[in-house]
């Protein structure tokens, strides 16, 4: 009997888990990263192959999609602050994902037809499908933003409860999920491409969307169904309550003026309703048409005000970095003379020391507590891409600043033929997935043997083991957001947050048109690591003003004080706490 009941124990806890709201959200979103990421590696790939095997088009799809995040990420979240949240996760779904459905049809014509479309009209209606492709893309990617903000910035925190430890676990399940996906998903696309063509290609990423809408939507209906909370949003009312609340304030009025509550109660909601329609006529054109400015500078000033702003800022310095496996890295590691199949072994030992990192999380903040995590993993990412400084002066290092870092540049500008180098720099100007096909088109001829490879070994050892400090630090930043922004200010928050993350990844791109050259790349990784560091004394800030000298004390989880709340609570009980510490 006793086996029997722990046997319907044990199955009941795996079926309460496969049908809980947290599992739930994993479904949706590893369906959603994996379409986000096929999308992104295909739809890099299919514009170099319309324009000729040209980065032009590329170039000028991740121009406007970094443009776009960087001037709407307030907007976007301010608009996800202002709705319902099932409003706001199902349009944002069904919007993204009907975008690239469009997105693959318009491409299978143009592939289908492309020789009959550039004979029309001058080829103007190649041209329009290409701005349309661009156009609708962009779309699909703001959507996804605002997908993003929703589900792993909201839904998250109010699916984990006031549980701190539960939103960690989560919150580092969704960074595997998201890992696993990054390497797996171009993979799938890329063999559906390589065996069938880049017309199958669309078709297979079309079909993909459809299903998986189809999927997500019920998935999002079954987690807000099983999370009551989820209907309720700080600075939101239900227009029956706001009904009962005019209601409750008649007889106040009724009091002060001296009327019946029959006479005053009808009066007063239609008085107020008639308020909010004559508010906008009131305020005139102008004032409607300047409101997203508004919205913008309102977000910005918000996101400058939070006691997590130094936080922020430290991961947005992050992005300002070439020592990532973007094809940047790829491209120069190509250079000094690795081959496809040991980078995408680095890729992999890439991927597992992430994870690796999202694990650690977990268990360095059951023991020292959140903000101390976030200091640790600073620190590690620092110690770590010290290996990277000293490649750089290794043997085999190409780095000799005697070369003019506009050289390349200038050649590609004035019609020479450009170095593999540049045209490689250039793909990761707009952050091109296909970098791999860029590289695999050489030949192994073009690359002269090196006489080391010690250079390019330190620089990658340090790049590979920098990235557990990177994601665990990653996810400490996210932590704070979400448990010391205001759940009215979530969605503006973050999208200021993301634009920050992209003006930070468009100026080390920029920085890439300026020395594109492999012997520059050394000073990259000097300034690089330079940004990194200035990140990190910015979290330190941070930490030490919330903590104090507790920052450097190592608790045991029984006798830890739990600094996660510590950002936002007095100054007065800040120094107590830390008077107490101290003695």
């Amino acid at each position: 009997m006793d086996n029997a009941g722990a046997k319907r124990t044990c199955c009941e806890a795996v079926q309460d888990f496969f049908t809980s709201a947290k599992f739930l959200i994993y479904m949706g979103h590893a369906l959603s990263t994996w379409g986000d990421r096929m999308w992104n590696f295909a739809v890099a790939v299919f514009l170099v192959e319309l324009y000729g095997n040209s980065l032009l088009l590329t170039a000028v799809y991740g121009l406007v999609v970094a443009g776009s995040v960087l001037l709407l990420g307030a907007i976007i979240g301010d608009w996800v602050d202002r709705n319902p949240r099932l409003k706001v996760a199902q349009t944002s779904l069904i919007v993204q994902n009907s975008c690239v459905i469009v997105c693959g049809v318009l491409l299978m014509v143009v592939f289908q037809f492309k020789e009959q479309l550039t004979s029309m009209y001058n080829g103007w209606i190649l041209t329009t499908c290409y701005i349309l492709v661009i156009t609708i893309a962009n779309i699909a990617n703001l959507a996804s933003t605002a997908m993003s903000i929703t589900i792993q910035r909201d839904w998250v925190v109010v699916v984990a409860g006031q549980d701190g430890s539960k939103l960690a676990d989560m919150n580092a399940t969704v960074r595997i999920i998201d890992q696993l996906t990054n390497i797996l998903a171009p993979m799938l696309v890329g063999q559906v491409m390589a065996f069938g063509s880049h017309f199958v290609g669309c078709g297979f990423i079309s079909g993909w969307n459809l299903v998986s809408m189809c999927v997500e939507y019920a998935l999002l209906w079954k987690v807000y169904q099983k999370t009551p909370a989820l209907a309720t949003k700080a600075g939101q009312k239900d227009p029956q309550q706001q009904q009962q609340e005019l209601k409750d304030l008649s007889p106040v009025r009724e009091m002060e003026n001296g009327q019946s509550p029959e006479e005053s109660s009808l009066p007063l909601m239609t008085e107020s309703a008639a308020a909010r329609s004559e508010s906008p006529k009131e305020r005139g054109c102008c004032y409607q048409v300047t409101e997203p400015l508004r919205t913008l500078r309102a977000g910005w000033v918000a996101y400058y005000n939070q006691n997590i702003f130094f936080a922020g800022m430290s991961l947005a310095f992050l992005y300002m970095t070439v020592l990532g496996f973007d094809c940047i890295t790829t491209g120069y590691a190509y250079t000094q003379g690795l081959n496809g199949s040991v980078l995408s072994l680095l890729m992999g030992a890439s991927a597992i020391s992430g994870i690796c990192g999202t694990v650690a999380f977990t268990w360095i903040r059951k023991k020292c507590g959140l903000i101390r995590t976030g200091f640790i993993s600073g620190a590690a990412q620092l110690a770590c891409l010290t290996l990277c400084v000293v490649s750089v002066f290794a043997p085999g290092s190409p780095f000799d600043l005697t070369v003019s870092p506009f050289e390349d540049l200038y050649t590609h500008l004035v019609g020479e033929k450009a170095l593999p180098e540049a045209d490689l720099s250039l793909t990761g100007i707009v952050g091109v997935a296909n970098a791999t096909t860029t590289v695999a088109s050489m030949t192994t001829e073009e690359v002269q043997p090196l006489q080391s490879y010690l250079s390019v070994s330190l620089l990658f050892a340090g790049v590979i083991a920098a990235r557990m400090g990177l994601w665990s630090f990653d996810l400490t930043v996210t932590q704070l957001i979400q448990e010391n922004v205001v759940e009215s200010e979530r969605g503006i928050i973050n999208g200021v947050q993301n634009s920050m993350n992209y003006l930070l990844d468009l100026l080390h791109f920029i920085m890439v048109i300026l020395a594109p050259n492999p012997e520059a790349f050394g000073l990259l990784v000097v300034i690089s690591v330079s940004f990194v560091a200035m990140g990190h004394i910015m979290y330190f800030r941070f930490a030490f003003k919330s903590l104090g000298s507790r920052l450097f004390l190592c608790c045991s989880p029984e006798q830890k004080v739990e600094d996660t709340e510590s950002p936002s609570s007095p100054p007065a009980a800040a120094a107590a706490s830390v008077v107490v510490a101290v003695v």
